[in-house]
């Protein structure tokens, strides 16, 4: 039987209890408490899926990267840090993020695509994030992909 992510990440979790990595096993409780408050939103609790899961958890990677900008900006180079390191620890259960060169291929193969169908300028901003979006959930940030597209607009 396979086991699930929701699954692994308890299964982390007890093994960074168990060798008092406070930082791995505060950022799972904190993922985990999440991915339950998700379950049991709504009319009816259910059981989330993996790719849910992983919903949860780059929402939950995305919180830090922000709140680590937010307390550089505050001058809490320490807190900053902590959340750096959460969100670095959160990365290691998400797919490999696509690099630079790789988005811009993509993104360049939907502005033809989209050219191609009649779509042209700025408007076609939205024909364009609706063919790429698809190809790269899970795998880069929607503002990265917007840039990208904006770029490849402008460009």
């Amino acid at each position: 039987m396979t086991t699930t992510l929701k699954q692994q990440l308890q299964e982390d979790l007890t093994a960074a209890i168990r060798a008092r990595d406070d930082l791995r096993s505060g950022t799972i409780r904190l993922t985990l408490a999440a991915i339950t408050k998700e379950e049991v939103a709504g009319k009816t609790a259910r059981e989330l899926s993996d790719e849910e899961v992983l919903q949860v958890i780059t929402r939950e990677a995305k919180k830090r990267r922000e709140a680590a900008e937010a307390f550089e900006q505050g001058g809490r180079a320490e807190s900053a840090a902590r959340e750096r390191a959460e969100g670095v620890l959160l990365a290691e259960y998400l797919p490999r993020q696509l690099s630079d060169e790789e988005l811009t291929t993509i993104v360049t193969a939907a502005v033809a695509e989209a050219k191609a169908a009649g779509a042209e300028g700025p408007k076609a901003m939205g024909a364009i994030m609706k063919i790429v979006n698809p190809k790269v959930k899970g795998l880069a940030e929607g503002g990265r992909v917007a840039a990208a597209v904006k770029q490849a607009l402008a460009g």
